[in-house]
């Protein structure tokens, strides 16, 4: 008998396998280790898709399934999936704090506290660009929601991923934009969660501060257009 938290993986990697296939991806569930390159042959993914020369290798976990086992696993994976072009480690939380979060959206940053923040994650990204990209993060986050707020979109919940999808469907950033948050993403999720990270330059993380503050400024453009 499944648990509940069994359950709630197993249901966000079938709807994100859905997601990918609709996007033209081919997915390969739990692939066996004959099936997988020889630098993941001591892996069992979740899910890996691919479409061309990309490669996507998927996991998706619950707060309460994680452990130290399982980040020490999923830790040594993503390193074996970064080092190989064309390869990208995409690790997924279905927390289930999800539900409730939209409760705390009220406390959320708003858009002078975001600008003044601002300027201390880009004062970090020198010396510490980890700490300056979760920084960043947690910015836009908060940006998003204020956008969220003045667009008055419909949405299901807050947690990242879906809030990144959600602009780039209602038109609000660009294909090249949701692109670079949704690399970003995993990033962030490394961090955030312990693992070693070896993508993150200045130039990146200084990418997504600039989007940030691009971002706060289309709060402004409709009363300016007027």
């Amino acid at each position: 008998m499944e648990t509940p938290t069994a359950n709630l993986e197993r249901e966000r990697l079938l709807k994100l396998a859905e997601e990918y296939r609709q996007k033209g991806y081919e997915v390969f569930f739990h692939p066996n280790p004959e099936d997988l390159p020889d630098f993941l042959n001591h892996y069992r993914p979740d899910m890996i898709v691919r479409r061309g020369e990309e490669n996507v290798v998927i996991e998706v976990k619950s707060r309460s399934s994680l452990n130290s086992s399982s980040n020490q696993y999923l830790g040594n994976l993503a390193q074996a999936v970064e080092k190989h072009p064309g390869w990208r480690f995409e690790l997924v939380m279905t927390n289930p704090e999800d539900t409730t979060y939209s409760l705390k959206a009220e406390a959320s940053l708003q858009e002078h506290e975001i600008e003044l923040q601002l300027q201390a994650a880009r004062q970090l990204t020198t010396q510490h660009p980890e700490l300056a990209l979760l920084y960043s993060w947690s910015l836009l986050e908060a940006t998003i929601r204020l956008i969220v707020q003045k667009e008055k979109l419909s949405l299901q919940r807050f947690d990242p991923r879906y809030l990144v999808k959600q602009l780039a469907t209602e038109g609000v950033i660009s294909k090249s934009e949701y692109e670079l948050l949704m690399n970003a993403l995993p990033l962030r999720n490394s961090i955030a969660h312990g693992f070693k990270t070896t993508q993150i330059t200045q130039n990146y993380v200084s990418e997504l501060i600039e989007l940030t503050e691009q971002l706060l400024r289309t709060l402004h453009t409709d009363n300016e257009a007027g």
